[in-house]
């Protein structure tokens, strides 16, 4: 089953399932995402959900985290059934920075809506109906720090649709975080709400980030998407 989980200094969030759960949530982020040339509006989202969904596909073949935990399998149930086998199961898990995941959850929203514009049954699709769950896990997880108020405006607006990252200028996720590793434990839990606000409504923040990041692109006619940060990320990250 998959489960999502919070790092131990709230770093960040440690995505864990056996191999068929991630490979059935990499399955579903590369099929909605499309085509690199089908949505043009949208490619720096599109380019970073890629991101996500390479980590989750590199977690699935244990290039992160393994762990054995126990699936049911008892002694008697073995004897009763003349069966004998391991009585856990690997699961497989990797990390990912909060304000990448909230992001990536707002953004999902977009590419479901583009994915289904031509379905006859979009709310039965099976990719979409595991991202919705994967959605589902990082609020529930949300819930758990963020002050009421915060959490359920931010899963109203998810939940409306009215949210929107066209043209969106991703290097205000890296802005984010980069200035989310270098809090606290204590701010983290104190802003996390807020910060899932800060993707999913139209913030000041944001709008004077993306004005620079056109003002730098527009002398060499460049994509704001091919833009990016002079800052970098440190080699370790404490999660």
């Amino acid at each position: 089953m998959l489960s999502i989980q919070h790092t131990a200094n709230l770093t960040g969030a440690t995505i864990m399932g056996d191999f068929w759960d991630l490979d059935e949530l990499f399955q579903a982020f590369h099929t909605v995402l499309g085509d690199e040339n089908k949505y043009y509006d949208w490619e720096g989202p599109r380019k970073r959900l890629l991101e996500v969904a390479n980590d989750i596909h590199a977690a699935s073949r244990g290039k992160n985290n393994l762990l054995l935990i126990g699936n049911g399998l008892s002694k008697d149930s073995m004897v009763a059934h003349e069966f004998v086998g391991p009585d856990k199961n690997v699961y497989f898990s990797f990390e990912i920075l909060w304000p990448e995941l909230l992001f990536t959850t707002v953004a999902l929203n977009d590419f479901i809506r583009l994915y289904t514009h031509k379905h006859k049954y979009a709310m039965l699709d099976i990719h979409v109906t595991t991202l919705r769950k994967f959605q589902s896990l990082v609020g529930e997880l949300l819930e758990k720090v963020s002050d009421p108020k915060d959490f359920i405006q931010f899963m109203t607006t998810i939940s409306s649709g009215v949210t929107s990252v066209e043209d969106y200028a991703v290097q205000y996720v890296d802005m984010m975080n980069l200035q989310f590793i270098d809090f606290t434990k204590e701010q983290r839990t104190e802003i996390l709400g807020k910060l899932a606000l800060k993707f999913a409504v139209p913030n000041p923040e944001y709008d004077s980030v993306k004005e620079k990041v056109i003002a730098a692109a527009n002398p060499t006619k460049s994509s704001i998407s091919d833009m990016s940060l002079k800052k970098e990320y440190p080699e370790e990250i404490e999660w």
